[in-house]
């Protein structure tokens, strides 16, 4: 158990041991089944603290929802250096290769509420806090690397327009409606996010084979004040998967929960989640060789031009005990820093330098935040903050001031050399002005470029998402306007594939980009694959020896992968297995299906799901005892991705290695 789970659990009660029911004050409870009243039928009586007590923290349970990322899920793990860093950063979790740095990771949807679905199509936030020896430090991030303004003085206007619409409050956790692309169309440095989100990105297979990023230019410094930007990246070791959008739609139907259930369960079983922190590095001197403003949040650093640095490890293995108390209460701040790392003048993450604090003002009902256990850093803290909502330290002392005569000037700020923060000496100077540096103009050139990285099913689901997205929007207007302002510009290809779909006039200029560069790193086809963790689906006919299914299970399970056997009613199978039935569960909720079929017929729900199966081309397995499986199937046994397993188990399982079988 890391340290700071230790120390959560200082605040725990257990209410799994025996243990009389109190008021919060302690006293024994005699009877929590009756108010107070005045005779049997008599009204209740005011003078009942208990009841008054459990109805007013009852009437104050819920606290306001985030505005953005309200829907998330956090956990508990740890990070570990693998080589020093001093020479770009002070640092000590960057630096000492000794530590094991606790952190909690808090992952989410941005547009939905608490109350919405696992798989909409959507940005997902990725937040880490790293509880150091120095402090708290928040990596507060996202599963793509750029966002859709460059200033932040857009960010209300832009959570505005893709939240629900004011008038009728539709549609929930969805970016495909009128004020969403009217925005968007209005403002074309959004381009290259937009690109990202209509991308299988934004429809990921789980939060743990996702890629988290930074998002903006941060600096490190070390310890002789040497300046370098950095851009930070968590790469899963599972490598970076998604579901398509056919069946995320599905999926959301089966288990609106299927994201944050696949990371419990994942965690319960001892399956780490693991992803590896890189870091991009440009020195100071360097900062405008690049041909594009590396200050700019709606751009990236290609990694082909800046290879990422992988640094450490991030080992995510326990689960919170309270999810209201660690994952609704956690408070994230992109300026919560240690010595070592620092700030660029990055439009987007300034603004964001004010966001959030104020944000968690409201939330969690005042300044005192900090002292909720799930933020309160590892380290002893000091200083002459007093009183306000919730406060929880009992200070001793009789001063509350700096500087004082009275309490020998305590608590003091400590020296550079005691490890006192300092910012970055930057020299700094211009005219008070509204504007944005003619460097940040270029609003199409890397959304080219994204599209330029793609392999053909890649960009096909691109086209295929703007054309679902645009077409639920009914003003032909912002139609015709996210075409013209922002297809048109990047590609004709897909300009004129999604005119086709959508009902809107071809522009007759052509303003398409002419960037012809591309960086394989973008396309999910070069990402890592593995067995590991992957989920089997096995679909059995009542008569299946259960020798059969029990061998097959430990030849699956001896590979990595999970096992669920799914029949028309709930079977046992051996001594603990049981079967799930079609009724709660379904080819989507699975990475690849295998049919097992004895003489008797396939179950209709069966059909469906083998179908359904094929159609997101995913791997499908069988093995039949009398050879007339496909009689009542689209498909056959010489389909690509179709296996005969009890001829070739090694193909199938290379095919579910690959996720899907693309090429189908």
């Amino acid at each position: 158990m890391n340290k700071k789970k230790e120390d959560l659990q200082k605040n725990t009660i257990d209410n799994t041991k025996k243990a009389h029911m109190t008021t919060n004050q302690g006293l024994k409870v005699s009877n929590d089944e009756f108010s107070l009243k005045a005779g049997e039928r008599g009204p209740t009586l005011m003078e009942d603290f208990h009841f008054r007590e459990k109805m007013t923290h009852f009437d104050h349970e819920r606290i306001p929802e985030r505005v953005v990322h309200a829907r998330g899920f956090g956990v508990h793990g740890e990070f570990e250096l693998y080589e020093s860093l001093e020479k770009y950063t002070k640092a000590g979790l960057f630096t000492d290769t000794s530590r094991r740095t606790p952190v909690f990771v808090r992952f989410s949807t941005v547009a939905g509420n608490r109350g919405s679905m696992d798989i909409p199509r959507d940005v997902r936030g990725f937040a880490t806090k790293f509880y150091t020896e120095e402090g708290n430090f928040d990596l507060v991030g996202n599963n793509m690397p750029v966002f859709f303004m460059q200033d932040a003085i857009k960010f209300p206007d832009m959570v505005h327009a893709v939240k629900p619409e004011p008038h009728n409050e539709m549609p929930q956790a969805a970016s495909a409606h009128d004020t969403f692309w009217d925005w968007v169309s209005q403002n074309t440095e959004s381009a290259h996010m937009v690109m990202w989100l209509m991308s299988d990105r934004a429809i990921p297979r789980s939060l743990r084979m996702m890629e988290g990023f930074g998002v903006h230019t941060f600096r490190l410094v070390n310890a002789e004040g040497k300046s370098h930007f950095v851009k930070f990246h968590w790469k899963p070791k599972l490598g970076t998967h998604q579901v398509v959008w056919d069946e995320a739609q599905l999926i959301n139907g089966k288990n609106m929960d299927f994201h944050r259930q696949d990371l419990w369960e994942n965690i319960n079983k001892g399956n780490a989640v693991e992803f590896e922190l890189g870091m991009q590095l440009i020195p100071e001197e360097d900062e405008f060789n690049m041909d594009f403003d590396i200050l700019d949040p709606t751009k990236i650093w290609p990694e082909e031009d800046v290879p990422v640095q992988i640094v450490g490890k991030m080992t995510l293995n326990q689960n919170v005990d309270d999810y209201f108390a660690e994952t609704e209460q956690v408070a994230f701040h992109p300026g919560h820093v240690v010595p070592g790392i620092d700030f660029s003048n990055d439009p987007l993450l300034q603004g964001r330098l004010f966001s959030y604090t104020d944000t968690q003002l409201i939330r969690l009902g005042g300044p005192n935040f900090h002292q909720i256990p799930i933020n309160r850093p590892i380290c002893p803290f000091a200083n002459n903050q007093r009183e306000g909502y919730n406060q929880m330290n009992v200070t001793k002392g009789q001063t509350s001031y700096h500087k004082n005569y009275l309490n020998n000037n305590q608590p003091e700020p400590a020296s550079p050399e005691e490890g006192g923060y300092e910012h970055y000496d930057e020299k700094v100077e211009g005219r008070k002005i509204r504007a944005r540096s003619e460097s940040f103009k270029d609003h199409f050139s890397q959304a080219k470029m994204f599209l330029n990285s793609m392999t053909a099913h890649e960009k096909q689901h691109i086209f295929d998402a703007f054309s679902f997205e645009l077409g639920k929007c009914k003003d032909l207007g912002v139609r015709q306007n996210a075409v013209n302002n922002l297809l048109n510009p990047i590609d004709r290809e897909m300009t004129e594939y999604v005119v086709d779909k959508i009902g809107v006039e071809l522009p007759d200029t052509i303003e398409e980009s002419n960037y012809e560069k591309s960086s394989p790193a973008l396309s999910m086809a070069n990402t890592p694959s593995s067995l590991e963790t992957r989920e089997i689906g096995i679909m059995i006919t009542p008569d299946v020896p259960t020798e059969k299914m029990l061998t097959l299970q430990q030849k699956l399970e001896d590979k990595g992968t999970a096992v669920t056997f799914i029949s028309d009613k709930i079977r046992k199978i051996g001594d603990d297995v049981m079967t799930e039935t079609f009724d709660t569960v379904h080819s989507v909720l699975f990475d690849a299906v295998i049919i097992l079929k004895g003489h008797e017929n396939l179950h209709p729900e069966a059909v469906e799901n083998l179908e359904i199966a094929f159609k997101h081309k995913k791997a499908i397995g069988f093995s039949t005892d009398d050879g007339d499986i496909f009689k009542a199937l689209s498909f056959t046994a010489d389909d690509k991705g179709v296996t005969n397993i009890d001829e070739n188990l090694k193909q199938y399982l290379e095919d579910v290695k690959s996720h899907r079988v693309w090429d189908r």
